[in-house]
């Protein structure tokens, strides 16, 4: 049995005429004939009762219609996902990500995304560079959004999206309600940072800023997520560089207030497994970008 028998024999079924149905077939009706005669054969049950003036369906036959009809219905459906699906409009989208892509727009990324592509099921897991990065080579992810890094020769990386780093200081502070801020205004205040560890990258990254405004940072605190860095500074602890989109957190007890001049930017990757092509992650790292640049705006 295979699915242009199962067609024929519907279009026979549903016409109760072989002429039509042959018509709606394109088709001769010989030819119709004998497939059905054939498929006949074939099931060894009598599917259609034929006269010279009709047509009739025997048990077996509107038993086989029901039947024929759920199965050719999801047939179509098995080509449609699969014709969607390469080109990126269906399947399964595991993506890893660091914690702070929470304010980063990927929530919307998500949301958005999936309102377009209903037949995309997207599952997100949060883990560090490095735990991506072996997730990525487990196959247990597609898709990363990740800091910088040393990566190995099948896990490829891309920027996404970069971002200033903007001052964060506790509401009360005396800089916190300037424009502008130039870095070295920070000079004596302790500040909380990653600790090298966890994240060296952001770490070098914000010792070198404060360097190059001209001192050395006295790390009084750390933490190992964002969010905590900002929620101590708001508990009054210290002062910290954050990415611009921290100001998103939500915290009314710190503020956020832009450097002045050219600085280093923060900046985030996606990772992949080397030649891998997926549609679908191609697709959603567009709605990621877009969602990412929204969260830059005031």
């Amino acid at each position: 049995m295979d699915l242009k028998q199962l067609r024929y024999f519907v279009a026979v079924a549903e016409e109760l005429h072989f002429g039509r149905a042959a018509q709606r077939l394109f088709i001769s009706q010989p030819a119709l004939s004998f497939d059905i005669r054939k498929f006949e054969d074939q099931l060894g049950v009598q599917l259609l009762a034929r006269t010279n003036k009709s047509v009739a369906l025997t048990n077996a036959g509107q038993v086989l219609l029901d039947e024929a009809r759920k199965l050719l219905q999801q047939a179509a459906e098995v080509e449609r996902i699969t014709q969607r699906s390469a080109h990126g409009l269906a399947g399964r989208l595991r993506v890893g990500f660091v914690n702070s892509m929470l304010y980063r727009g990927l929530p919307r990324a998500v949301e958005r995304f999936e309102a377009d592509h209903p037949a995309v099921e997207i599952i997100l897991r949060e883990m560090n560079t490095g735990e991506q990065v072996q997730a990525i080579q487990r196959q247990q992810i597609d898709l990363g959004c990740a800091y910088w890094g040393t990566f190995p020769a099948e896990v490829i990386s891309t920027p996404i999206f970069s971002e200033p780093f903007v001052a964060c200081l506790p509401t009360g502070h005396p800089l916190a309600r300037r424009k502008r801020l130039k870095l070295d205004a920070l000079a004596q205040e302790p500040f909380i940072l990653f600790p090298r560890t966890v994240s060296p990258h952001y770490h070098d990254l914000i010792i070198a800023l404060c360097v190059d405004a001209g001192f050395s940072p006295v790390i009084r605190h750390e933490a190992r997520l964002w969010q905590t860095v900002v929620t101590m500074v708001g508990f009054g602890m210290g002062v910290a560089l954050v990415p611009k989109t921290l100001q998103h957190a939500g915290d009314a007890r710190v503020s956020f207030v832009p450097l002045a001049g050219d600085k280093k930017e923060s900046s985030v990757l996606s990772l992949r497994r080397t030649g891998d092509a997926e549609p679908v992650a191609s697709r959603f790292l567009e709605y990621l970008e877009a969602a990412a640049q929204d969260n830059l705006r005031p």
